[in-house]
């Protein structure tokens, strides 16, 4: 019997980065500064269907007639696995899951998804719109 993992709703599952033991000027920093953070970033490794929507044939049919077993549907989320995000770290809950430590997120606490390319890409990208409106 094999174990799968379903993140339900709206929710997305996240690998957070490890943490940094020393700050940009090489400074050793205390265990619980981290955890001090208000935002925090990792990698999505996978999410829920996302937010279910009701159909709407069910509101004409009679509450006591035998109802069909119908497909749910559900809004799909932005958040796709293998994104890298920022987001809220007093929304999410931790779970260790097989060894590995996880955060689980729901997704309205996502700031921000890089898709593609890596997190320093995209950053050097905005800078560089940025600076574009700069005068030469």
């Amino acid at each position: 019997m094999s174990k799968e993992l379903i993140i339900v709703g709206d929710r997305v599952l996240v690998e957070p980065d490890k943490a940094r033991d020393r700050n940009e000027h090489g400074l050793y920093l205390p265990q619980g500064v981290k955890e001090k953070e208000k935002v925090q970033s990792g990698t999505v490794i996978k999410t829920g269907p996302g937010y279910p929507i009701p159909d709407p044939n069910s509101f004409d049919s009679e509450p006591w007639a035998q109802k069909e077993n119908k497909e749910k549907k559900y809004f799909p989320l932005q958040a796709v696995a293998g994104d890298h995000c920022v987001f809220l770290r007093n929304a999410g809950i931790e779970m260790q899951y097989e060894g590995q430590k996880y955060i689980i997120v729901p997704h309205s606490a996502i700031l921000v998804l890089v898709r593609g390319g890596g997190i320093e890409n995209a950053i050097s990208k905005m800078l560089k719109t940025e600076k574009g409106f700069d005068k030469k």
